[in-house]
């Protein structure tokens, strides 16, 4: 394997670890020094690939970023546009935080928590990919608007961050209270939401909608 690829290779499963780290104990926790005993290796072979701790925060946060798009908006674009394509990003959004993809949860709802206050490059980047995300909602919604399964006066930027807030009611109340029941409890609240203002029904899976 060429030296380029063995170095690209390395640097992926250290951001992959990364990113677990910083999901459970914090991104302004993240060290080189802390990244380094963790995996075994030396602090200089890490500078190697990260020359700050700042670096290396930014880095994981946007190998977070790429998992987030692998794990849901891309899969979620083979669903039908409309209300399938909507719901198929809500709940493999999710069910990807059910699935413990990022050891402490969702790593984004996690960081947000933590750089909400904090000035610098990597709250910016945060911030900037959470804007991001938004609008993927706010765009799945007015599709879904376009296509007639959602009735036409719905405000959709304000139903998005009706969404966005109960997700993140959703990962407190697991993070913090131990409730196994808070993301499918989300789910639920989500698809009352939704169906509030549909057109079509909508089921769990949401594939095969058929007009009312």
């Amino acid at each position: 394997m060429p030296r380029r690829a063995r170095g690209l290779r390395t640097r992926t499963a250290i951001l992959r670890r990364s990113v677990d780290l910083a999901s459970a104990e914090g991104l302004q926790g993240l060290t080189v020094g802390r990244l380094a005993d963790d995996l075994g290796m030396s602090k200089s072979g890490l500078f190697a690939h990260f020359g700050s701790k700042e670096e290396l925060q930014l880095a994981t946060v946007e190998m977070a970023r790429q998992i987030f798009i692998d794990q849901i908006t891309r899969p979620a674009l083979s669903a039908p546009k409309g209300m399938p394509r909507l719901w198929s990003i809500i709940d493999r959004w999710l069910a990807y935080i059910e699935r413990g993809i990022f050891k402490g949860g969702c790593f984004f709802t996690a960081a947000s928590f933590e750089f909400d206050s904090r000035r610098g490059a990597v709250r910016d980047r945060i911030a900037e990919i959470m804007r991001e995300w938004i609008g993927v909602l706010v765009r799945a919604l007015e599709q879904a608007q376009k296509e007639g399964h959602i009735v036409r006066d719905t405000d959709v930027t304000h139903l998005a961050f009706e969404i966005q807030s109960i997700a993140i009611g959703g990962h407190w109340a697991s993070q913090l209270l131990d409730d196994r029941q808070s993301y499918s409890r989300s789910r639920a609240v989500m698809l009352d939401k939704l169906r509030s203002v549909a057109t079509v029904p909508i089921t769990s899976s949401s594939n095969n909608l058929r007009p009312a």
